[in-house]
């Protein structure tokens, strides 16, 4: 089993900025791609941004020149970095990851336990 395990998340003034991380463990064999996702209080979950293995990056658009996404293959880590904040942007940020546990193992996904950031003056 993989387990991710997310902190940095806290109470930010707008326009400040916070980063994000998320660290694998656990039996992994290889990590491929990974993400961030975030809920809103009433809304659905939703892509933030993601990094495939070779360090592809997608964002959301309403991210898009904010929010950087990378990552540390040799720690099994992800980053997101986040720049001028807004009140939109508060929510629980998940940490995802698609990997494989064994060599013969499938490939599963798997979810860290959330960190809240809040934006607001």
């Amino acid at each position: 089993q993989v387990q991710l395990v997310e902190s940095g998340g806290g109470l930010v003034q707008p326009g400040g900025s916070l980063k994000l991380s998320c660290a694998a463990s656990g039996s992994i064999f290889v990590i491929y791609a990974m993400g961030w996702y975030r809920q809103a209080p009433g809304k659905q979950r939703e892509l933030v941004a993601g990094i495939t293995s070779g360090a592809s990056t997608n964002y959301a658009d309403s991210v898009k020149g904010r929010f950087t996404i990378s990552r540390d293959n040799a720690k099994n880590t992800v980053y997101l970095q986040m720049n001028s904040l807004k009140p939109e942007d508060t929510a629980v940020y998940y940490c995802n990851a698609e990997a494989r546990s064994t060599s013969w193992g499938s490939i599963r996904f798997y979810w860290g336990q959330g960190t809240q950031v809040t934006v607001s003056s």
